[in-house]
């Protein structure tokens, strides 16, 4: 249960921080605002990490190095998502992120990627990856 109050979380935080960061970004300037989402970020992080006590530096060096970019990544997606809903707007961006986000974490689990278990790939997976991208297809409809 908690892990579907998580990703709805998520959902709910993605669509108003991409809204949020657009318009941040529409006056202070793209850079700027990436350098802030992830500076406020970091801190608040650090925070959090601190008073739970939850890390280890030296634990780092343990894991695979490819791992290490996932920062990096934040800010690719960031720009990537504030140029998405500049040019198509919140809903119809939001919903091709969505989509690919599925496709690509279908691909993770099918092939076991990155050390997931691996997880067959069934017809009805594939259907519903196809009844939302119908849906979506059918939401653009003018």
């Amino acid at each position: 249960m908690m892990g579907i109050i998580y990703s709805l979380l998520a959902g709910i935080l993605i669509s108003v921080q991409s809204v949020f960061n657009t318009r941040l970004s529409e006056k202070a300037g793209f850079w700027f605002t990436n350098t802030w989402v992830h500076g406020t970020g970091f801190a608040l992080s650090l925070i959090i990490m601190l008073i739970l006590k939850d890390g280890s530096m030296s634990k780092l060096y343990t894991v695979n190095k490819l791992y290490w970019i996932g920062g990096a990544c934040g800010v690719i997606i960031v720009f990537s998502v504030m140029q998405g809903i500049n040019a198509l707007g919140p809903a119809y961006s939001v919903a091709l992120l969505l989509i690919t986000q599925l496709l690509v974490a279908l691909l993770i689990d099918s092939l076991g990627l990155f050390g997931v278990d691996k997880v067959p790939l069934s017809a009805n997976k594939l259907i519903g990856i196809g009844i939302m991208i119908a849906g979506v297809a059918v939401f653009k409809l003018k």
